[in-house]
This record gives C-alpha cells, structure tokens and sequence, in this order.
C-alpha cells in the first residue's frame, strides 16, 4: 500500500463534458421489427421444438434490439473535436458549417450533391443533418455529412467549441 499523499497532477481529470453528444438509435419502427422478428422466429420453431420456440424468440428479439444500440453511432462535440461514429476532426480545421433541416435537403446532399470523397456517417432514421466544410489541405476529404435529429444544436455546439480555441 502507498502512503505517499496524491499530487494534483496523479489525479485523474474528469473527462470534458460534451457540447453536444447523440446517440443514432432508430425510431420506433426499428424496434417494434425487432420484437416482430423474435416473434416470427418463435412461430417457425413452434412445430419443431413447443419448449425452447418462447426462449429462442426472445433470444433473437433482444439480440437484435441489442445489435440496434451498439451500431449506433454517437455524434459528439468534445474537447475541440467532432466526432461522428469512428471518425473525429478537430474543430480547428472546420470550415462553414451548414445545418441540413429537412428530409428533401438531406436527400439532394446524399444523392446529386454529394461529392465521392466527403466522409458521411449515415443513419436512414435520421432524415437531418449538417455539412461541415473541412480547411486543411492535406485531407482531401471536402466535408463532413453526418446525420442528426438537431442540426442547429449540433451547429451551435460547432460554433462554441471553434469559438473557445
């Protein structure tokens, strides 16, 4: 065991509280085709095997729920980064940040707009988003287009954490 007193740099920092963090979780539609395919399942496998069908049905139905919630992605403002599933960029480095408030703009940005080298970070239930314009010159990705249900608050948080560095 070690005595010695703490010093306050062997403290543990608290992480950064996040300007901004969704989590991507489909809509309701999703999860009732979760508890439908857990149900199904159960059904085909009645006739085969009456005792484990009700176990093997919930088994797929909270499998699938599960598989649903660890595939979303996260959207994140924190620390001067944006993150957006696997991928971050710093703040610093973004461009013109442009929120993308309806189905019909979200579908032209995905669809004739949309340059091949952007990096996006889709979710089909989520029919907003942003586009974020990157400035540094070794990348050659142009923009970020990540989906999110709040545009404006992803873009406010954007605007803070550029405005703080």
């Amino acid at each position: 065991m070690n005595d010695a007193p703490a010093r306050p740099g062997d403290l543990p920092r608290p992480a950064a509280t996040p300007l901004f963090r969704e989590r991507l979780l489909p809509g309701p539609g999703a999860w009732v085709a979760a508890l439908g395919l857990g149900v199904l399942v159960a059904i085909v496998l009645l006739p085969l095997v009456p005792l484990a069908a009700p176990g093997a049905g919930v088994l797929v139905a909270a499998g699938t729920v599960l598989l649903l919630v660890v595939t979303a992605p996260v959207v994140e403002v924190r620390a001067g980064e944006l993150r957006a599933g696997p991928a971050r960029v710093p703040v610093d480095v973004l461009g013109p940040v442009t929120p993308i408030c309806s189905a019909e703009e979200m579908r032209a940005a995905l669809g004739p707009d949309l340059d091949a080298r952007a990096y996006v970070c889709l979710r089909s239930w989520a029919r907003t988003g942003l586009r974020a314009e990157l400035r540094d010159p070794a990348d050659p990705t142009p923009y970020w287009l990540v989906s999110t249900r709040r545009p404006d608050d992803l873009a406010a948080a954007l605007g803070e954490a550029g405005a703080s560095r």
